[in-house]
């Protein structure tokens, strides 16, 4: 049943820069296009004029124009995208001058400050200035292991306005978790900070730099942001400085170096839950056209608003967040814990910064649903407009939450693609209603579809996520890949001249979106393919059940579906609960969808981006070795699944 949660007024509609876009598409190309759905499909028909039209919509500032907008939409890899052009990535997030805030910073313990974009320019300023200095030039790697911190951001738009290439870890990483990565890129500068919090404690940052530093030689300096303490003892840290020992009090004139479209603007990571992680180097244009793209058409976000993405620096939400300056909207930065000191907190700030756009997890919404939270009665949340939420699938049950316990006139925007992407293929849309459990929309200009395993296009039936057509935020490539070979399997190997992506999708008639999952996740018994979400929504449900993760067990040529649950406080792990379970999924899924056995945990493990890693239990559980564990928050849940007598053969 399609539940209609929320629909646009028709003020909202026409007030939405969605729309205007639509009318100077229709004017511009003469055209007579009527809705989302025929703007998406002109979108990814004429793919070479609907990259100039959002080209010329954000009049993004360059030096030099382009000369064609893509050589081949057909070429995957390998499409050369705004050939000619000449811009810089930090000069278009710092062209706004004003005393407006650009970035609002709360921490757990309090601490604030409000940076204006005026004085935003000016710190980047002293950071290029010294980075010029000591001779960072284009096509350098610096990097952060950083709190969500101003500096954070500072350092990156320094780091990019000089032509060199910004790669960051959140400090809560494993030393071996940094090497993994950072090993990999040869950074020349580590900017990190003494510490961090989470929870109301201070954890040290410092101890674990020393060790980086011995297996990471083409490191010249570190720059220690003072957090945790006001004067941070860094002597023993080789080639350390603190952050404004380090900046030039008289900095030279900001130079933004003027690149193509496709220089390397970051450096991004794979999860590497089933092996060391890819860098995955991401475009200067291809990052911007598509944020400013999502951000400004999809999210319908302006220079009047506050966004508030809750996320860490080793996330691409954090990225994300980021572009939002090039509209000359402020962000918000947090660090910490999203239920310290209490489970308002988030709230709390929602109301007390006057956010409009706040983006979170499921996991976060899950989370206050089960606590019995009710921001509605507790909260104004007046300047609230859209909430958004990715990193898993949304399951009905927290769509329906949102609008009787956050918000009733809200858009609730589930939104899906990936650090490959640095961006979304399903996404929200402010022109059109929100569907309980659905995404609402494919992203305008992105050729999606559902494919079954002979490449045939799916509609109402699962299938593999795939792309058909290039699209400018794709990997400019894989650092170290020399003959493209690591790339090429990552992504075109199972389909020709078509991303795939490796998502488990349904997309409907209408266009909604549905995810089940990932693909490498999806159980498989008696042949039947079924998402992991397709378990986890009816499961979610019982009040017994404080969090789950199910997996597929080998077993003679089949596999058999084997559910973990961890038990809410006040609740036992029974027969008859073990019973209700599996005739609740038997009766809205299907036999297939019954667990074979369902056993209770203690604990799950999760990426330090909370994420469920499926696949990482699937090996235990069937005799693998799990190679890295160092992108795991609780890698010491892995051991709790070895040798489990129930499931031994």
């Amino acid at each position: 049943m399609n539940t209609i949660l929320w629909k646009p007024s028709k003020d909202q509609i026409n007030s939405s820069q969605l729309e205007a876009f639509r009318l100077q598409v229709n004017s511009r190309f003469n055209l007579k296009i009527e809705n989302y759905s025929e703007l998406h499909s002109w979108s990814i028909s004429n793919i070479n004029d609907f990259w100039k039209a959002i080209w010329g919509f954000m009049a993004i500032k360059c030096s030099s124009n382009y000369n064609q907008v893509v050589d081949d939409e057909n070429k995957m890899p390998g499409a050369k995208w705004f050939d000619g052009l000449l811009f810089n990535f930090a000069e278009n997030l710092l062209r706004i001058k004003s005393d407006k805030a650009a970035i609002i910073f709360q921490s757990e313990n309090a601490d604030s400050k409000i940076i204006s974009y005026n004085e935003l320019y000016d710190e980047v300023e002293k950071v290029a200035s010294t980075l010029r200095k000591i001779g960072i030039k284009n096509g350098d790697r610096i990097v952060g292991i950083m709190p969500n911190l101003p500096e954070t951001v500072i350092a990156m738009l320094a780091t990019t306005s000089i032509g060199a290439i910004w790669s960051s870890c959140s400090p809560d990483f494993g030393t071996q978790g940094i090497l993994d990565r950072f090993t990999q890129i040869n950074p020349k500068i580590i900017f990190a900070s003494d510490g961090y919090f989470y929870k109301g404690k201070s954890f040290d940052s410092l101890n674990k730099l020393n060790d980086l530093l011995n297996q990471l030689p083409s490191v010249r300096k570190v720059i220690i942001t003072p957090f945790v303490r006001e004067n941070p003892d860094i002597s023993s840290i080789n080639n350390s400085l603190v952050w404004n020992d380090f900046i030039d009090p008289k900095p030279n004139p900001i130079i933004f170096e003027q690149v193509p479209f496709d220089h390397p603007l970051y450096i991004m990571y794979s999860s590497g839950t089933t092996g060391k992680p890819k860098s995955i180097v991401h475009g200067a244009g291809g990052t911007l056209i598509q944020h400013l793209k999502e951000l400004r058409l999809h999210t319908d976000i302006n220079i009047n608003d506050t966004v508030f993405y809750f996320t860490t620096c080793g996330w691409m939400m954090w990225n994300w967040l980021v572009s939002n300056l090039a509209i000359g909207s402020t962000i918000l930065l947090y660090d910490g814990s999203p239920f310290h000191p209490d489970r308002n907190s988030m709230w709390d700030m929602i109301d007390n910064y006057k956010v409009s756009h706040f983006g979170t997890s499921p996991k976060f919404l899950e989370t206050c649903r089960d606590t019995k939270l009710s921001p509605i009665k507790t909260h104004s949340l007046k300047s609230l407009k859209s909430i958004l939420s990715t990193g898993s699938p949304l399951v009905e049950e927290c769509f329906e939450y949102v609008y009787k316990h956050i918000k009733k006139n809200i858009q609730l925007s589930s939104i899906s693609g990936g650090t490959d992407i640095i961006s979304c293929f399903a996404l929200g849309n402010p022109i059109l209603p929100v569907i309980n459990g659905e995404i609402q929309c494919l992203g305008l200009g992105m050729d999606v579809a559902a494919f079954n395993n002979n490449g045939e296009d799916l509609v109402n039936k699962k299938g593999e996520l795939v792309c058909k057509k290039a699209f400018p935020s794709m990997p400019v490539y894989f650092w170290n890949d020399k003959n493209g070979k690591k790339f090429f399997d990552a992504y075109f190997n199972k389909f020709k001249n078509v991303w795939h992506h490796g998502d488990f999708i349904e997309i409907n008639n209408y266009g909604g979106v549905k995810i089940f999952g990932r693909s490498d996740a999806t159980l498989n018994p008696g042949g039947i393919r079924i998402g992991t979400a397709e378990i986890y929504r009816v499961v979610d449900r019982f009040d017994a059940v404080n969090d789950s993760l199910v997996i597929g067990q080998s077993i003679n040529d089949d596999e058999r579906v084997i559910l973990f649950i961890i038990i809410s406080n006040g609740y036992k792990f029974s027969n008859k609960l073990v019973h209700d379970i599996k005739k609740t999924i038997f009766k809205e899924c299907s036999p297939r969808h019954v667990p074979e056995i369902i056993l209770e945990a203690k604990d799950i493990p999760y990426t330090i981006n909370g994420k469920k890693v499926e696949i990482a239990v699937k090996k235990v559980i069937n005799g693998e070795n799990v190679e890295n564990k160092d992108a795991l928050k609780n890698p010491e849940a892995l051991d709790l699944f070895k040798n489990i007598r129930q499931l031994k053969l």
